[in-house]
């Protein structure tokens, strides 16, 4: 394997080529943070229901989880920058899909099909491409910046999904994609690409273990808010009196399990595998795809409670709701960018510490301030303060997960590593939305049962109507629901005052969860490094 191509010398050529990996960092994750305040139009516009369009989101998360591991192996056989360049062009032909698509076929097609594709040759490309093009020392600074692209394109997407939805079409989003992919692919000639010293096999009985194992598992997780953790919901299927999540979720380990001892077979016969058994005894590995894990469930788990705070509890529109997670973006790219530069000898480990702490205060603080009195100011600080504690785990991790492997596995190591992203950010929306669901059902029906004003009948009916879950509605919608129903004006007060009540029960006990989760990260710490790559301290 060559050396790094590094640009230290170049600086305008190192910028460049740090832009071109951030650029197709942030659009990888944009997608679904722009969907997700658009999701009613688009269902609208393609002849589909909001299912069909949460269906959707999905598949593209199902296909990105299954291809991974395999895209990261497609990057060593064919070339880094050629698979990034390739699955850009997928991407690209996905996005103007999308643009076009008439109906929800076509959308699938589009949008999870060849952008889960891209997505998965894209992403594992980009850790490899970062580490062949920087040293050892510059890489810390390098992956903070790419990371820090895609969380701000997950705090800015709301905003920019509002913008389009409300002034033009939700289709030029997927339009100015396709520009964004052209320009990537221009930008990209600048990229230094290693070659690698031998031609490596894809094992193909490895590649449908791990995708069928990491499917399974993640379209379990992906149905608990339909299904049900444990207790099937009353509408639910259910498999042998258990919720088919735990099926699904114990046969997805299984697989993984069958495959990581098919790997393990494949190198005792001296055999070449897709991913190297070894590399989950390296402590340092797994200590930063541990710290990835947990960033990936915090983060996606406070970009799924605080815009549902801001737009339905408040009723911000989505253009304001975009406006105040801004402020996360500030801190994050500013850890990101200045921890590397102004304490470049700093220990990773204390970093990633005060990192988890940052957002664990932010996330106890957002819960401590949620009132039914409070106002969207509430959620600036305790935003600043996950966005620090992002920021900082972003400045050391991809270093952290690369420099632990020679260069020539930096590739397999990205397909590994955006795997565990992708399990932390379902199992945090999951795990976050469940929680909240659960806390909510339980808090409404208490304060319903609780109330003078709602006649005994009305009880009896929330309780059986309600017992799969309460949605999460704004006063607005809860209003509506009741005007339809021709009840009273005491029964609409007591129901108006209880959901209130019941939704900040839901959001708090949501980010107690991923406070829990914050802090258990601390225990894992241990296996991250105290010294920076290639640093001569002790």
């Amino acid at each position: 394997m060559s050396p790094p191509a590094d640009t230290h010398g170049r600086s305008g050529t190192a910028r460049m080529v740090l832009l071109t990996l951030a650029a197709g960092q942030f659009l990888m994750a944009l997608d679904s943070s722009v969907m997700n305040v658009s999701i009613a139009t688009v269902a609208e516009d393609v002849g589909s229901t909001v299912t069909g369009i949460q269906g959707a989101i999905t598949a593209y998360t199902l296909v990105m989880a299954m291809l991974m591991i395999p895209g990261g192996k497609v990057g060593a056989l064919i070339g880094r920058k050629r698979a990034f360049m390739i699955g850009c062009v997928v991407y690209g032909c996905g996005s103007l899909t999308t643009a076009l698509a008439p109906n929800l076929p076509v959308l699938l097609v589009g949008w999870a099909l060849l952008e889960g594709i891209g997505a998965a040759l894209i992403l594992p490309a980009i850790v490899a491409l970062v580490a062949g093009n920087f040293t050892v020392e510059r890489r810390p600074a390098a992956y903070g910046l790419v990371a820090a692209a895609g969380a701000v394109a997950i705090a800015v997407g709301p905003l920019i999904g509002g913008v389009a939805t409300t002034y033009f079409s939700w289709r030029w989003v997927f339009a100015g994609e396709v520009l964004l992919v052209f320009g990537i692919l221009v930008l990209a000639r600048r990229v230094a690409d290693a070659t690698p010293d031998r031609r490596p096999r894809i094992d193909l009985v490895g590649t449908g273990l791990s995708a069928l194992g990491l499917g399974i598992f993640v379209f379990g997780v992906l149905r608990s808010s339909q299904w049900g953790w444990f207790r099937p919901k009353p509408d639910a299927p259910s498999w042998l009196g258990v919720s088919p999540v735990v099926w699904l979720m114990l046969a997805g380990l299984l697989l993984i399990w069958v495959f990581l001892r098919w790997e393990t077979r494949l190198v005792r016969r001296g055999r070449e595998p897709l991913v190297q058994p070894a590399l989950l005894e390296n402590k340092q590995l797994t200590g930063g795809l541990t710290m990835f894990f947990f960033q990936y469930l915090v983060q996606m788990g406070v970009f799924f409670v605080v815009p549902l705070y801001l737009s339905v509890a408040l009723g911000l529109s989505a253009l304001r709701t975009g406006a105040r997670i801004l402020p996360l973006s500030l801190t994050l790219l500013a850890a990101a960018i200045l921890i590397p530069r102004l304490l470049p000898d700093v220990s990773p480990r204390k970093v990633v510490r005060l990192g988890i702490l940052a957002m664990f205060a932010g996330a106890v603080i957002l819960m401590a301030a949620l009132d039914a009195d409070a106002g969207a100011e509430i959620v600036t600080v305790p935003l600043l303060l996950i966005g620090l504690g992002m920021g900082a785990l972003a400045s050391q991790l991809g270093s952290v997960t690369v420099s632990a492997v020679p260069d020539e596995q930096s590739a397999e190591v990205g397909g590994v590593q955006n795997s565990v992203t992708n399990l932390g950010a379902s199992i945090g929306t999951a795990l976050a939305g469940s929680i909240m669901i659960a806390t909510l059902t339980t808090s409404f029906l208490t304060s319903v049962e609780q109330s003078p004003e709602v006649p005994d009948r009305v009880k009896s009916e929330a309780a059986v109507q309600l017992q799969s879950g309460v949605p999460f509605l704004s006063d607005a919608q809860l209003k509506s629901v009741l005007d339809d129903a021709d009840a009273s004006a005491a029964v609409t007060d007591a129901a108006l005052d209880a959901n209130s009540e019941a939704r900040l029960d839901g959001l708090r006990a949501a980010l107690a969860v991923l406070a829990l989760a914050a802090l258990l990260a601390l225990f894992f710490t241990h296996r991250i490094p105290t010294t920076q790559p290639g640093s001569t301290e002790p």
